[in-house]
């Protein structure tokens, strides 16, 4: 590593551990994870939840894509409240979080938006796969929504570390090269996104999901929505540990 790559990897990582300034938005996710980590009355999340119509929207239909995905249709969520309960607080709260940070995503100057919506697409996509590839599996007890929730996360490292260093150049009085971070995001992914995982306050269930997901951990667990994922990972060759 390069001097000035060791100096932006630095300046990257700090930016990554300000929760706040990554996700930006804290409005609904604060009180959502303060509701989840009570473990309280599934209203209480409900009255959260709709506060933001747009949340709402966006979480019913993450419930239906999931359900009926793999060409399997199954009974719609007709309302906020049925798609929740069925959703399961965890994951409500990893959806309203990957809402949030697409949100934020928007709000990115060119060229980052525009190389940033690439891992985006790149995630949905594996999601999808992932998704129906569940659905086609025997003999297996997996929700869907862990799968497309951890899919979600899928290149997770790179869409923080890109969205990290847009904030750095945006405040720098010197402006660096792309080719800087794409080096790092090439050779440092791994502790990027670990890092990321640590910094803004995402169940430690993703986290060791993703690692099994990605091959940094075994399981002999048949159900584990990180061996789906695993599938797909490797076929795209996306994996931070290749088989």
């Amino acid at each position: 590593m390069t001097d000035l790559e060791h100096q932006v990897f630095t300046q990257v990582r700090a930016i990554i551990a300000n929760e706040e300034q990554v996700i930006g938005r804290r409005g609904i996710l604060i009180p959502l994870k303060k509701a989840i980590i009570a473990d309280g009355d599934i209203r209480n999340v409900i009255d959260i939840v709709s506060s933001d119509p747009a949340l709402a929207a966006h979480l019913l239909w993450r419930s239906n894509s999931a359900a009926n995905a793999g060409g399997i249709v199954s009974s719609k969520n007709r309302s906020l409240k049925d798609a929740l309960v069925r959703l399961g607080q965890v994951n409500i709260y990893r959806y309203a979080f990957t809402f949030y940070l697409k949100e934020r995503l928007d709000e990115l100057p060119q060229p980052y938006k525009k190389l940033v919506y690439g891992y985006w697409a790149l995630t949905e996509s594996i999601a999808t796969d992932a998704v129906d590839s569940l659905h086609h599996m025997e003999g297996v007890n997996i929700n869907p929504d862990e799968v497309q929730t951890l899919a979600l996360f899928s290149v997770f490292g790179e869409i923080i570390a890109l969205t990290a260093f847009a904030y750095l150049n945006a405040e720098s009085e010197q402006s660096f090269p792309l080719s800087i971070i794409k080096s790092l995001i090439d050779n440092q992914k791994q502790t990027l996104t670990l890092e990321a995982f640590d910094s803004l306050g995402l169940d430690e269930e993703l986290r060791e999901e993703f690692m099994i997901a990605h091959n940094l951990r075994q399981t002999r667990n048949p159900d584990s929505p990180g061996l789906v994922l695993r599938r797909v990972l490797s076929m795209r060759n996306q994996l931070l540990n290749p088989l």
